[in-house]
């Protein structure tokens, strides 16, 4: 133990000096920088992937579920995504330095407020290699120090990817510790970093409910929480049923492993009593478990929903479904159960659609769209390091410019106070 308090203070102090170069750091170096690292990574694919085969053995012999397996699987295609991800990083506009508001006052002053980054960012994570190039890649955008903490199964792709950002980091002319990983699948590595006030600025835990929960008990530096994405989608009685269909398969099997995978289905019982529920057949024929209760039990191949099928993330091929009494119903429900991630309305009609972006207070909330675009990549963000469930500073998708605080300018001129 006393061996891991070390490495994480000596991990913490180089990062605490990198956060300080990178704070003035240019554009352009920072550019630079996620280009190469994506040149190195597309590179360095094959390496990568003989990598993951290691995790994945490991992840088999743990015996993860087929969801888990996936988020832990790289192949060329999902290798290209991650260096697109990284272009993509660093073609947006630099955050830092960003003027969000000026103003003159009549004392003679001229005040800016501006984006500064925050620092050191702590990341904690699960399975999804990507996630080491996504959050480095971000903290690095907003002028940041990054501690990454991987999650133990995808250990080697990680160090791998890692590998590639300190190659794009030494090229450009950046410190190298700027992107850190912790070496080591030693569990009391995470508890170090939550206490690591000193070294640390805020902590990202991204993952499922029992990483989240122990860091928000624990941690004594400041945390922007990912919690779980229970999303709902709701199927109101002004619904487009094909629309309907398309939608909803797409939001429950595109991938089922990712957090804005459709977790609950709520059918208003007078789009039920008019058109059934054909998106629940479409379900069952793709190989769904559809878990219901009431009247949708009615339908062929369905199961007997528990009452704790509500209110859970199943991050598989499993679905729960109930019928509800209009968008009051969907309110109410989703107010019971949902994470405050990403919920949906499928409806043509204005004023429902309102109702429910009004009353409900999800980070996220969607109309006739599958909540699989709940995503940082799809907002435009080029990727995101999570997607914030609280209401404090960045909330919904975690871009750059969510890694960033603000700080004020003033200029007088021999201005004094009377």
């Amino acid at each position: 133990m006393s061996n891991i308090k070390y490495m994480m203070t000596q991990i913490g102090e180089n990062a605490r000096a990198a956060a300080r170069e990178l704070a003035f750091a240019s554009a352009e170096r920072k550019h630079a920088a996620l280009i190469g690292a994506a040149d190195s990574v597309w590179k360095r694919r094959v390496e990568i992937i003989t990598a993951n085969s290691k995790d994945l053995e490991y992840g088999r012999q743990k015996g993860l579920s087929a969801a888990m397996m996936d988020r832990l699987m790289l192949d060329e295609d999902r290798i290209h995504a991650i260096v697109d991800s990284l272009r993509a990083v660093a073609e947006q506009a630099d955050p830092v330095g960003e003027v969000l508001s000026e103003w003159d006052m009549a004392s003679g002053l001229h005040i800016r407020r501006v984006r500064t980054p925050l620092g050191v960012i702590g990341v904690i994570y699960e399975s999804r290699p990507n996630v080491t190039a996504d959050a480095g890649a971000l903290c690095l955008k907003a002028g940041n120090a990054v501690i990454l903490r991987g999650g133990s199964e995808s250990f080697h792709s990680s160090s791998m990817i890692h590998e590639c950002l300190v190659e794009g980091l030494t090229k450009a002319g950046l410190p190298k510790e700027a992107i850190q990983l912790v070496p080591t699948r030693d569990r009391a590595a995470v508890g170090e970093m939550l206490t690591m006030i000193e070294h640390i600025d805020v902590i990202v835990p991204r993952g499922g409910k029992g990483l989240v929960g122990r860091v928000q008990a624990e941690a004594r530096v400041p945390v922007f929480a990912h919690l779980e994405g229970i999303c709902h989608i709701y199927v109101d009685k002004a619904a487009d049923i094909e629309k309907a269909r398309a939608v909803i398969l797409n939001a429950k099997t595109r991938r089922t492993g990712i957090c804005g995978s459709a977790e609950c289905l709520l059918v208003d019982r007078a789009f039920f009593d008019q058109h059934g529920a054909p998106f629940i057949d479409d379900l069952i024929v793709a190989g769904v478990e559809v878990r219901a209760s009431g009247d949708l039990l009615s339908i062929k191949d369905t199961k007997q929903a528990q009452p704790d099928d509500f209110g859970h993330e199943f991050l598989d091929m499993i679905i729960a479904a109930k019928i509800v009494d209009g968008v009051d119903g969907a309110i109410e429900h989703i107010q019971k159960f949902g994470s405050q991630h990403t919920d949906a309305i499928l409806t043509e009609d204005d004023a429902t659609a309102k109702t429910f972006f009004q009353r409900l207070d999800s980070a996220i909330l969607m109309r006739n769209a599958s909540t699989q675009f709940a995503d940082g990549g799809e907002f435009g963000m080029g990727a995101e390091i999570g997607i914030a469930t609280g209401k404090m500073h960045a909330r919904g998708p975690v871009g750059a410019a969510q890694l960033t605080s603000f700080k004020y300018l003033v200029d007088g001129d021999g201005t004094i106070r009377g």
